[in-house]
C-alpha cells in the first residue's frame, strides 16, 4: 500500500496499535471514532498490504538479564556484492545481534548487540563476530543507559 493511500483513519490506526497492541478492535474503533466494522476492515487491509508486519510483545532485557548493550561498526575487506551477502548472512544468524544497519562512511555495517555480560559479548566477539568471513576490523561502543527508546514510528496523523 503506498504511503499516500493511506488517511487519517489508517494513521491513527498505527498510531494506536503502536502503542497498545493488544487492545480489542472495539477499544481501537473508539479510540479512533470509527464503527468496529471499518475499523476492522481497514486493519485487515494495512495487514493484508504489509505496512503492518506483525505484532510482538516488548520484553525489557535487563528483567531478563540481557544488561549489556554494545554497538559494533563492521569494516569488512572486501566491499563487492558477494562479500556483503556472505556477511549478511552469517550475522542475521546470530541472536545476540538485534539490529544490522549496511553503512556509509569508515564503517560497513553498525550492529546493535545484546548479551548478558562482557563476558558474553568478548565470547560472541571472539568466536562469533570476529570468525565471520570477511571482517577485517571491528570497533564497539558500550551504551552505559538508553536515553530515548522508541518503537512506534513517528507518523503524521
Amino acid at each position: 500500500m503506498p504511503i499516500s493511500d493511506l488517511d487519517s483513519f489508517d494513521r491513527k490506526i498505527l498510531g494506536e496499535l503502536q502503542t497498545q497492541g493488544r487492545m480489542t478492535n472495539q477499544e481501537l474503533a473508539d479510540k479512533i471514532g470509527l464503527s468496529p466494522s471499518p475499523c476492522l476492515r481497514r486493519l485487515r487491509q494495512l495487514e493484508g498490504s504489509g505496512v503492518i508486519s506483525g505484532y510482538v510483545a516488548l520484553v525489557d532485557p535487563v528483567a531478563v538479564g540481557l544488561t549489556v548493550t554494545a554497538f559494533v561498526r563492521v569494516r569488512l575487506d572486501r566491499q563487492d556484492d558477494k562479500h556483503l551477502a556472505t556477511f549478511e548472512q552469517v550475522v542475521a544468524e546470530f541472536p545476540e545481534v538485534m539490529e544490522c544497519y549496511l553503512m556509509s562512511g569508515d564503517a560497513d555495517y553498525h550492529l546493535r548487540v545484546v548479551v548478558e555480560s562482557l563476558s558474553a559479548f568478548e565470547s560472541f566477539l571472539r568466536y562469533k563476530l570476529t570468525k565471520s568471513p570477511g571482517v577485517s576490523q571491528v570497533t564497539t561502543s558500550f551504551g552505559l543507559r538508553p536515553v530515548v527508546y522508541r518503537t512506534a514510528l513517528p507518523l503524521k496523523t
